[in-house]
């Protein structure tokens, strides 16, 4: 391939009906800062860089089920989070606005939904 032009992931970006109100989750979750904030649009940054998150305001935003079933909104990404402790991290989730998925695949995992109902998950090593 010829010259490949320079590309950077700066954001995953996640819609909600309020994008203020899920960034403030995020916010508690990860203790990361507000970068940026404008009308239906708000940046997180990690304090010691990387990508950050970012949440836009869609009115016409439909909650994803987890797990989908037939003619229900699937979810179009989730996030991983790795953590030392799932029992720390999840009661730290909860108390942060989440909440306990019904259904866990995997015993390593935890996954909990967000306000907004996008579904991310705790993980150990």
């Amino acid at each position: 391939m010829a010259d490949k032009p320079r590309m950077t992931l700066t954001a995953t970006v996640l819609s909600a009906p309020d994008a203020r109100a899920l960034a403030a989750f995020y916010q508690r979750l990860l203790g990361w800062a507000i970068r940026q904030e404008e009308p239906g649009w708000v940046t997180l940054r990690a304090p010691g860089g990387g990508a950050g998150l970012s949440f836009q305001t869609d009115p016409a935003y439909v909650r994803p089920r987890w797990p989908a079933g037939p003619g229900d909104q699937q979810m179009m990404m989730h996030l991983d989070i790795e953590v030392d402790d799932l029992d720390t991290a999840g009661a730290h989730a909860v108390a942060a606005g989440a909440t306990l998925a019904e259904y866990q695949p995997q015993d390593d995992v935890r996954v909990y939904l967000d306000p907004a109902g996008h579904p991310f998950c705790l993980w150990t090593r």
